[in-house]
């Protein structure tokens, strides 16, 4: 006979109570807060690994499989020295966008930091992957591990054939790039086939494929090259995927090489939706964590010092350093997406005259449905710029600041900072289109374009860089990745700064 579900801030996980708290979990998370299994989340596989498994899964970027690289290795040596140094913590767990969606538990976490990782990331982060427009138009799920099964065999393979040196040089040049390798708009839609009986169609056609692209160089210029999996209405000059575009036309790359920059560009579009939502991923998974740990204290599943222990942890989570502090490295997501969230939940259930200025269209409306449709139906910018109230404002102190020269003189090289935007009707309109323009990815991607490709003379590749802001770009870091372009293109390529 199953003994009653009582956890206190002592008790050790076993199998059985995990799964006698899940059934918990997912009993609120479906009744309270629309989150249906099999509807609104992924079928869940809960695995619970050691800490050189995590450190492990760290190095690997959170996949469960990967290709062999030097820099995962070095990742792995770096966490692990610090892990074991006492420099450097591991996180409770690791989530996976597959289905069923995996989450890894740490071994070391006792029942109530399990109970609250399974809300986390079983629960929070498993809803976004499932729901969320971006992960529903940038990836599939079901299809990633086979997808790097076999990006694992044909990179061995491609060692075992070409030399572990030489694939190594490839994959060097194209991690490189992986900023500059993702689709920010649709290609058109082919047939699906596995990847073995694609790659074996390539291989077979290699040769045929060859001459037809001798034939395009004699014969056409750049605007002519052959774009089939663009989308109509797409302009050459207008691509930003830097790596698909040497992918397809780079003119002397061998097959296998353009493989495996296709297996690089693959799994960075993977990860292309996890850099636009982690502050509502974040914000929403710690929201579930949240309201599910409340209830199942509520209900008696909990003891008070087990909840006040989660909330310890629950604190240092969403903690917000100040802008003073020695550790500030900007907002935490965390913080900030659960902050927005809470807010929506009190404004549905308790609105303020202030509420129903800023946000007529939610009153009268179910915080649950309101929460979906913000953490689902958004991006981060677009989830700030939406959603971020005065209240949250307020609450974490937000505030612009600005820069000047020190006189007003030209010649005074002198910059002084100074707060522009403050807490008023229009500071706060300013203040939350500063943030979410904060949030888009040109801030931290420079933009980059295939300005012209030479194919009917000297096959000189010309990038051009395009300012965002006034910003100039790194030439050292320009000249750096320029090399690695050298190494794929195998022509002259320049850029333009």
């Amino acid at each position: 006979m199953t003994e009653p579900l009582y956890i206190t801030s002592h008790t050790d996980w076993t199998p059985a109570l995990i799964e006698q708290v899940w059934k918990e979990i997912e009993l609120i998370a479906a009744e309270e807060m629309d989150l249906k299994p099999g509807v609104d989340i992924y079928p869940n596989s809960i695995e619970i690994i050691s800490a050189e498994q995590m450190l492990d899964a760290y190095s690997s970027i959170g996949l469960p499989i990967h290709y062999n690289h030097w820099s995962f290795g070095k990742d792995f040596l770096k966490s692990h020295r610090a892990y074991q140094s006492g420099r450097q913590g591991l996180a409770y767990e690791i989530v996976i966008n597959t289905n069923p969606c995996i989450s890894y538990l740490m071994e070391d976490n006792n029942m109530v930091m399990q109970t609250m990782v399974m809300a986390h990331a079983a629960i929070g982060h498993n809803a976004v992957f499932k729901n969320n427009e971006s992960f529903k138009q940038w990836t599939n799920a079901g299809s990633i591990v086979d997808y790097m099964i076999f990006a694992r065999d044909y990179i061995r393979q491609c060692e075992e054939r070409y030399g572990e040196e030489e694939v190594e040089l490839v994959l060097d040049a194209a991690h490189s790039l992986a900023p500059h390798g993702v689709d920010k708009f649709k290609r058109k839609h082919h047939p699906r086939m596995s990847e073995e009986a694609r790659l074996q169609k390539l291989l077979a056609d290699e040769d045929q494929k060859q001459r037809e692209l001798d034939i395009i160089m004699k014969k056409t210029s750049f605007k002519d090259v052959d774009l089939s999996e663009h989308d109509e209405g797409d302009s050459p000059e207008e691509e930003e995927n830097l790596l698909y575009f040497i992918m397809k036309h780079s003119p002397n790359l061998p097959q296998w090489k353009r493989e495996i920059l296709r297996i690089v560009y693959k799994v960075n579009q993977y990860f292309y939706p996890q850099g636009q939502t982690k502050n509502l991923n974040e914000g929403f998974a710690s929201f579930c964590h949240y309201y599910i740990m409340t209830r199942l204290e509520e209900k008696g599943f909990l003891s008070p010092d087990a909840f006040m222990a989660f909330l310890e942890s629950h604190s240092a989570v969403i903690y917000q350093p100040v802008y003073t502090d020695r550790w500030y490295s900007g907002p935490n997501p965390y913080a900030l997406g659960f902050a927005i969230l809470m807010d929506l939940k009190r404004m549905c259930e308790n609105p303020t005259d202030e509420d129903r200025e800023w946000f007529p269209h939610l009153m009268g409306r179910r915080w649950q449905e309101v929460i979906k449709e913000a953490a689902f139906e958004h991006r981060d910018d677009s989830f700030v710029a939406q959603y971020m109230s005065p209240k949250v404002i307020r609450d974490l102190k937000l505030f612009t600041i600005g820069f000047k020269h020190g006189d007003g003189d030209e010649d005074d090289d002198t910059i002084l900072a100074r707060v522009t935007e403050i807490h008023d009707e229009v500071g706060y309109k300013n203040i939350r289109n500063s943030m979410a323009r904060s949030l888009e990815r040109i801030n931290y991607v420079p933009q980059i374009v295939v300005k012209e490709a030479d194919l009917e003379g000297d096959r000189t590749l010309r990038l051009e860089y395009v300012p965002y802001m006034g910003r100039a770009i790194d030439l050292a870091d320009a000249d750096l990745v320029t090399d690695y372009i050298d190494s794929l293109w195998g022509y002259a390529v320049e850029i333009d700064c």
